[in-house]
């Protein structure tokens, strides 16, 4: 099998670190994560959105399509928590709804946004992991992280109908929709592996794809 180009995608909380950091492991892939602790940005964004929105969108499209050309470029197989893709048609598109991006800066972005993702490598396959929003609150609240304590139900709701909107018109690459409440792939092995069977049964051309009801149990 050629190497592959495996994207996580799916709303805060739903378990994308969680899960790129065990397939990488299990599959001995190459592995890709979100630019947080070197982000200069971050801290000037959480004390003031309006002003910041666009320095961080800009930051994270850079960081984004690097990492998305390196790993596409590795000599084995890669999966990478988090999308480019989601930066425009989720998170800024989000800041912008919530007045925290204006038209201009918007406009702007997108028109880079536009440019830079014509020239990437189409990715092999999107995971999205679907998670109702109650599940997601009840795992930021217990990973207590200072940066999400702001995180409202709503947000997640919003960021919600944008994933659900965006991936009605997603046709880069087949997509597979893990539902994480079900699967606990981070305390049950067997949950993993019905994961992992899944992604292969994608890679390999199956279309109808199913997971079993509460991980089979």
């Amino acid at each position: 099998m050629k190497n592959r180009l495996i994207l996580v995608a799916g709303n805060i909380g739903a378990g994308k670190t969680s899960l790129t950091e065990r397939i990488g492991s299990r599959l001995g892939w190459q592995t890709g994560y979100e630019s947080v602790a070197d982000n200069p940005y971050l801290p000037d964004f959480y004390g003031d959105m309006q002003r910041w929105s666009f320095h961080l969108q800009v930051f994270f499209l850079g960081h984004r399509a690097q990492q998305h050309h390196d790993l596409y470029n590795n000599p084995q197989s890669a999966i990478s928590d988090r999308s480019i893709y989601e930066d425009a048609y989720i998170f800024a598109r989000a800041l912008h709804h919530m007045n925290n991006l204006n038209e201009r800066d918007y406009l702007a972005y997108r028109q880079v946004f536009d440019l830079i993702v014509q020239g990437l490598p189409t990715p092999d396959l999107l995971l999205y992991l679907k998670c109702p929003v109650s599940v997601l609150m009840d795992r930021i609240q217990q990973r207590g992280r200072e940066m999400e304590s702001g995180i409202t139900a709503e947000y997640l709701q919003l960021l919600e109908s944008f994933y659900d909107e965006w991936l009605s018109s997603f046709d880069l690459c087949p997509v597979l929709t893990i539902p994480t409440d079900d699967l606990n792939f981070v305390q049950k092995p067997k949950h993993l592996d019905i994961v992992v069977e899944k992604i292969q049964e994608k890679l390999a051309g199956k279309e109808d794809v199913v997971f079993p009801p509460n991980g089979g149990e």
